[in-house]
């Protein structure tokens, strides 16, 4: 059931639960994720990111996306992640996608807050939600390099959320994208304090790489939705490491990585306690 932002994170936050973004680039991933989603009863963010069409270019994704979203037998929504430019953003809607995440942070606040506004009211008009961002999220936050002015302030969020109508807000409190290589160190009460100021459900963005304990007690403060990709990428190198050393055929080395992806998604699933959320 192709559905948008709203109908599965309202739930989450009254609920106290998070719904997994699971960012796909081929046919393998989108298999394993909506299958995952379907044995377990949850419901699912299916995306792509602007920084990741060279590897699954929108136009050719987004119709097997979107068909498989529409067949599921739970509800899904269909994410463009991190666009950057309205370009993408506009082609992203007229494709189908039902969510928008448009990532304005690296440049000026004021343009940020102007540039995202826009979107939120296009994309209103095709029925799709938006999620914003404000902060530093992207740059390794360890306990020797934490660096607090870079990362989202209540005040901020609160005037952001006012001021864009976004539908969702990815906040900075020390996560990075990719594999981190030293443990993060997350600051919690800067997320308790966010939560207290505002209603809109709140996201984690570089959720690969943190512990359980990380993930519990994220969900435990507020978070309602969290983005995942790098530990599926690091499933399905490792099914190919395997099928190379088993010397599998390659429909045997698909099945297996698709397998392997699909453990993977299921392990966030209920770890982010979504089971039998559908």
């Amino acid at each position: 059931m192709l559905v948008n932002l709203d109908y599965v994170l309202k739930n989450a936050q009254s609920e106290h639960y998070a719904v997994g973004l699971f960012n796909t680039i081929d046919t393998d991933m989108l298999e394993a994720a909506i299958s995952a989603a379907e044995e377990l009863n949850s419901p699912i963010i299916i995306g792509t990111a602007e920084v990741l069409l060279p590897y699954g270019e929108l136009d050719l994704i987004a119709p097997s996306v979107i068909s498989a979203a529409k067949n599921a037998k739970v509800p899904v929504v269909v994410h463009y992640d991190h666009g950057l430019t309205f370009e993408r953003c506009m082609q992203a809607l007229r494709l189908g996608f039902t969510s928008i995440m448009f990532d304005g942070s690296a440049g000026d606040a004021d343009k940020n807050i102007a540039d995202t506004a826009q979107i939120v009211n296009i994309a209103h008009s095709f029925g799709a939600t938006v999620e914003g961002e404000i902060g530093h999220v992207g740059e390794a936050a360890t306990c020797d390099n934490f660096v607090s002015d870079n990362y989202t302030t209540p005040a901020e969020a609160a005037d952001f959320i006012a001021k864009t109508g976004v539908d969702a807000l990815a906040v900075a409190i020390g996560t990075a994208h990719g594999a981190y290589k030293e443990k993060p160190c997350l600051d919690i009460k800067r997320l308790d304090k966010i939560r207290e100021k505002v209603d809109t459900p709140l996201v984690l963005h570089g959720g690969s790489g943190l512990s359980d304990d990380d993930f519990r007690n994220t969900v435990k403060h507020g978070i309602a939705k969290i983005n995942i990709f790098t530990d599926l990428c690091t499933a399905g190198t490792d099914a190919v490491k395997e099928a190379t050393e088993q010397s599998l055929s390659y429909l045997e080395m698909r099945s297996l990585k698709v397998k392997k992806i699909k453990e993977a998604v299921k392990a966030k699933i209920r770890l982010f306690g979504s089971e039998g959320k559908a």
